[in-house]
């Protein structure tokens, strides 16, 4: 695998930080976010812990996915744009020999194939090819936006539009543990890539199709999953902080 060249994020443990200023300052939070969850839930989860007033993430995960989400609260949403367009990292696993309309579990299985002539080899050789620089068209089921709407609002009702290709990069691509039809991966990319339409990809190339079973964001540039605090890690410290929160804004108002 080829190494990341930047020196990991040193963040303070959320436990040990004293002093929180949601809405002054602002704040940056790392989030494990869970499963079955959307970014927005996020979101508004934190929003509603600490009454914070504005609040938005730097980069959609989809439901099916888990992993690191970057949030920024009051002032600090105006510099959201700078980790929007840091590189990312993420962990997978994909099935051969099926597809879907969305290319992950998130919908029925339309198609199956044989896959008994793929070996490792072949694997591995694939996913050298998607290394580089290229073009990737968002999937129909994504937030991508088409007059105004995502696109899987227009996928649920059966419409297909056509949509842009947008330049990405793949920096690296490792295959980590093959137990056919399974395959676990390693994927590093540069922002808007979609990991459902590379599995797809993939599977094309082997002719037998791909599926994403799973996936997880492990980095966005130098800020790392190891770091993030669950929505459970997140519930103990509102109740903690609270009151801290609360007593500030009452000293505040004037008499």
């Amino acid at each position: 695998m080829r190494k990341h060249a930047h020196t990991p994020k040193i963040m303070m443990p959320m436990q040990h930080k004293e002093n929180w200023d949601f809405n002054g300052a602002g704040e940056l939070l790392l989030v494990d976010k869970p499963l079955e969850w959307t970014s927005m839930d996020v979101v508004k989860k934190v929003r509603s812990l600490f009454h914070v007033k504005t609040a938005g993430h730097a980069g959609t995960l989809d439901p099916k996915a888990s992993g690191l989400l970057i949030l920024c609260t009051g002032p600090l949403t105006k510099s959201i744009d700078k980790f929007v367009g840091l590189d990312k990292e993420y962990e997978g696993t994909l099935q051969l020999g099926i597809r879907t309309p969305s290319f992950d579990s998130e919908t029925e299985v339309t198609e199956e194939r044989d896959f008994l002539d793929v070996t490792d080899e072949k694997i591995r050789s694939a996913m050298a090819d998607f290394v580089g620089k290229q073009s990737q068209i968002p999937p129909m089921y994504s937030a991508a936006k088409f007059g105004g709407k995502p696109l899987y609002k227009y996928a649920r009702r059966g419409t297909t539009v056509v949509r842009e290709p947008r330049n990405i990069e793949i920096t690296d691509f490792t295959v980590v543990r093959i137990d056919l039809p399974r395959v676990e991966f390693r994927v590093a990319c540069s922002k808007g890539t979609y990991i459902r339409s590379l599995v797809d990809d993939i599977g094309q190339k082997l002719g037998c199709g791909a599926c994403l079973m799973s996936l997880r964001r492990t980095r966005i540039g130098n800020y790392y999953v190891g770091d993030a605090s669950t929505i459970e890690a997140l519930v103990a410290l509102a109740e903690k902080v609270r009151p801290k929160l609360f007593s500030r804004h009452e000293t505040s108002v004037p008499a």
